[in-house]
């Protein structure tokens, strides 16, 4: 059974009390992991992959953020999230290219060393999926995104954490950004691609 089911039936009394008494479960549930949480890095990844020479797809991940959450089991759209990634962290695991992904060319690292994302709004979906609006802010353009997100679950570590987990993704422009670098191939097309998939796997820990 899903934490955030909400399960409808219409074949008797019997049915009707214990889809009624699921939803309360449930609410229940959800109500508990109200609160305060801190991303772990150490278990979560923020990667991204695009088109490479219009042939293959280069994958990469930025490994150093921090971010929090706030979640509201009872109203869901008062939920909040915030991210703060270090630009230099980026590793797609090709040194020379992730030292050209600092430059002006692309992020503009020494000038912009953070990129950033607040949400503005959230809504629930059906069960265990969310929808987060909010802007994401890279090289000083912030632009509005919508990253759909599925719940993972909730559980307590062996160290005594209450852990939460969702992941989900979003395609994004990057020139949208201010991202235009590129270059034209002989074949025809252009070395990068301008549509760039963005990957979050998340776990985060309640605060005391």
């Amino acid at each position: 059974m899903g934490l955030f089911n909400r399960t409808r039936t219409s074949d008797g009394t019997a049915s009707a009390k214990a889809s009624a008494q699921t939803a309360v479960t449930a609410r229940a549930d959800l109500a508990a992991l109200t609160g305060d949480y801190t991303i772990d890095p150490t278990h979560s990844r923020i990667g991204f992959s695009v088109r490479h020479a219009m042939v293959t797809t280069v994958r990469g991940e930025f490994t150093e953020y921090e971010g929090r959450l706030h979640l509201d089991g009872e109203d869901p759209t008062r939920s909040t999230a915030e991210l703060d990634i270090r630009v230099d962290s980026i590793d797609t695991h090709q040194a020379q290219r992730d030292e050209h992904l600092r430059t002006g060319d692309f992020f503009d690292a020494p000038t912009h060393p953070a990129i950033t994302f607040r949400s503005t709004s959230a809504e629930q979906l059906g069960e265990d999926s969310f929808r987060i609006v909010g802007d994401l802010t890279i090289k000083g353009v912030s632009r509005p995104v919508t990253l759909d997100l599925d719940f993972n679950g909730a559980a307590t570590d062996l160290y005594g954490n209450q852990r939460v987990g969702f992941e989900g993704s979003t395609t994004i422009d990057r020139t949208d950004w201010g991202l235009t670098y590129n270059a034209a191939l002989e074949t025809g097309g252009v070395l990068i691609g301008e549509k760039v998939r963005l990957h979050f796997d998340i776990s985060a820990i309640k605060d005391a």
